[in-house]
């Protein structure tokens, strides 16, 4: 399919978005940024990664092969929330109070995770802007498959090497994720045929310096990880690859089943985000891997709004709002729309709202409202 140039889109396409209305004063309360909630959420997290790290290093150095491999799913589990989940908050800028913080944390965590925060920061700024409106929003292209073969979930429970990036940004296994860089590092995409290339092309038409920022940080990466290989050659200690450079495709399967219930299934072309995001229900533990991103719906209404407070927010608005979904339910659905969608190739899932819910759109909403953090890169403020 052809779309129109991004720019064009701007000038074109203004979505009024619905957004449940509660006190400003307490939205005001709720967007407060706090160092203190940023140091547990980010470096609990970072803290929680070494732990895993530590202890997998200290069982191939004594050759204790059973702690070694249970320890080594614990790091990737853990730390496969550091590709995208992570800098998605961070590159928000609503993690820290100090601004630096968010910078700092940012660039740590995609640097250990082969993300790329420049292109990432393009994309996410029209995502929010225009959820689930492909002529300004590919970065989750409808339908997405709620996998579950055989093949692709023994990848998902081992060492993800081969799922190529598709229909969602940044999405592949270690050899896609580093051939990739490796394109990126000179400039280039791949083919047109995967719909994220297509993506990333017209996001780099539309913002040439941030593509510019792209290929640095793709060299940046390739620097970094390259070293990290050499020194474990020159060193004989072959664990070191897989603590710092392998562990973001090492037991993907919770970031997946968490992830992925964001927006499949449902609709494109609506106003509201209740129809086009869905929230779900974690545990303490998993949510806290998560950022706080199963809270989602209310994460899309009021992006400014700190992870750590979407729980929050959640319980202010939660009249206006569909009851989120377990995890277990929202897969049922997914699976359900899926099976559908194999016959009906334009079937979408409808949410249904409580009686309570009301629909009249703010025309004009205030800056705090639509705020998006410090996401949009200085192109799209």
């Amino acid at each position: 399919m052809t779309y129109q140039p991004l720019s064009e889109v701007r000038d074109s396409l203004k979505v009024n978005w619905y957004r449940s209305k509660f006190e400003p004063e307490k939205l005001r309360e709720l967007s407060r940024r706090s160092d203190l909630q940023g140091w547990f959420q980010a470096g609990g997290h970072l803290a929680l990664f070494l732990v895993t790290g530590a202890l997998t290093y200290f069982f191939w150095s004594q050759g204790n092969w059973i702690g070694f491999f249970i320890a080594l799913f614990a790091h990737g589990t853990v730390g496969s929330f550091f590709s995208g989940t992570a800098p998605h908050e961070l590159g928000h800028g609503s993690v820290f109070r100090t601004k630096w913080l968010n910078k700092v944390f940012l660039y740590l965590f995609s640097l250990l995770s082969w993300w790329d925060p420049f292109d990432y920061a393009s994309s996410h700024t029209y995502h929010h802007r225009y959820t689930l409106h492909p002529e300004g929003d590919r970065e989750n292209l409808l339908p997405l498959h709620p996998s579950v073969g055989k093949t692709f979930l023994l990848q998902m429970f081992t060492i993800n090497l081969f799922t190529q990036p598709g229909r969602t940004f940044g999405k592949g296994g270690l050899i896609s994720t580093v051939l990739v860089t490796i394109l990126s590092a000179f400039g280039k995409v791949g083919s047109d045929e995967i719909p994220s290339n297509e993506w990333l092309k017209a996001l780099h038409a539309d913002q040439p310096a941030q593509h510019r920022k792209s290929v640095w940080w793709s060299r940046a990466l390739l620097l970094f990880h390259g070293s990290v290989l050499a020194i474990a050659v020159f060193t004989g200690q072959w664990v070191l690859p897989l603590i710092f450079s392998v562990f973001p495709f090492i037991a993907n399967w919770l970031s997946y089943f968490v992830a992925l219930p964001q927006h499949c299934g449902l609709r494109e072309h609506t106003t509201d985000f209740r129809k086009s995001v869905r929230s779900i229900t974690l545990n303490p533990f998993v949510e806290f891997l998560y950022w706080h991103m199963n809270w989602h719906t209310e994460h899309h209404m009021y992006a400014g709004v700190p992870c750590y407070n979407l729980k929050k927010l959640h319980r202010e608005i939660a009249h206006d709002m569909p009851a989120p979904r377990t995890l277990w339910s929202a897969w049922k659905e997914m699976l359900e729309i899926w099976r559908q969608q194999q016959t009906d190739p334009n079937y979408e899932f409808d949410t249904p709202l409580p009686p309570t819910a009301k629909h009249e759109r703010n025309a004009a909403p205030d800056t705090l409202e639509s705020s998006i953090g410090e996401l949009a890169p200085k192109g799209l403020r």
